[in-house]
């Protein structure tokens, strides 16, 4: 099953370190990142549970929930959870999200999480690093997919959910490169001239281009402090 940008995320059943979930019924009306690693006692994953578990309060912030999975056993998560926290001693508390243990490969397959190498050895198929930001809708929003040699970045997944939320709250604007919050963001071409200026009254700024069209506008006419988007 190919994961594309907008697809309805199935509902599943797994059993967790935090117990059995009901994904639609756990997931409620949060967002959510889903995210799958190699394998347990592994370097690079050690890492990334760990500062994805320290940064746990900056995704509560915006009403996400986490979720993470492997084809391990367990009681092989709910051992490795110790070296995690031994290793990243800023984690709050206990370990804040549930690992899914899918020693079947059935979720593995289902959520496209399997690399191309591997995909037909059910005995030794790995998980790549595929991370999955879901909505409330439970539609896609953005899929990221990392090979097991390069570890992820929390803060670009943060920036992410940050810019798929204001992009939700408000649909005629975009974030450019590198953008982050109180930022300027573009306005989409689609937006009509006439339309401007009762979408932005607080001003808009135009870039001239060589070709003479107008579709380089930015501004910063929005509210930053709005709620989250549960859309």
């Amino acid at each position: 099953m190919t994961m594309r940008i907008g697809q309805v995320i199935r509902n599943f059943k797994a059993q967790t370190t935090q117990g059995p979930i009901d994904f639609y019924q756990w997931q409620g009306d949060s967002w959510v990142v889903l995210f799958s690693h190699p394998a347990d006692f592994t370097p690079v994953c050690t890492t990334e549970l760990g500062r994805i578990a320290v940064h746990f309060p900056e995704f509560q912030k915006r009403n996400t929930k986490l979720l993470a999975h492997s084809c391990d056993k367990l009681q092989s998560h709910k051992d490795w959870v110790n070296d995690i926290k031994s290793y990243c001693l800023d984690i709050p508390g206990d370990f804040p999200y549930p690992i899914i243990g899918d020693e079947t490969r059935e979720l593995a397959v289902q959520l496209d999480m399997i690399d191309e190498d591997h995909k037909d050895d059910p005995e030794t198929a790995l998980t790549v690093r595929a991370l999955y930001i879901i909505g409330p809708d439970h539609k896609l929003k953005l899929s990221m997919l990392y090979p097991v040699s390069t570890g992820r970045n929390v803060d670009e997944i943060l920036r992410c959910i940050d810019s798929l939320q204001l992009t939700a709250r408000l649909p005629y604007v975009a974030t450019p490169a590198n953008w982050t919050p109180g930022e300027k963001v573009m306005i989409l071409p689609e937006v009509k001239e006439s339309e401007v200026k009762r979408l932005f009254p607080k001003g808009v700024e135009r870039v001239a281009m060589p070709s003479g069209i107008g579709y380089l506008r930015t501004t910063t006419d929005y509210d930053n402090s709005t709620p989250r988007s549960k859309l």
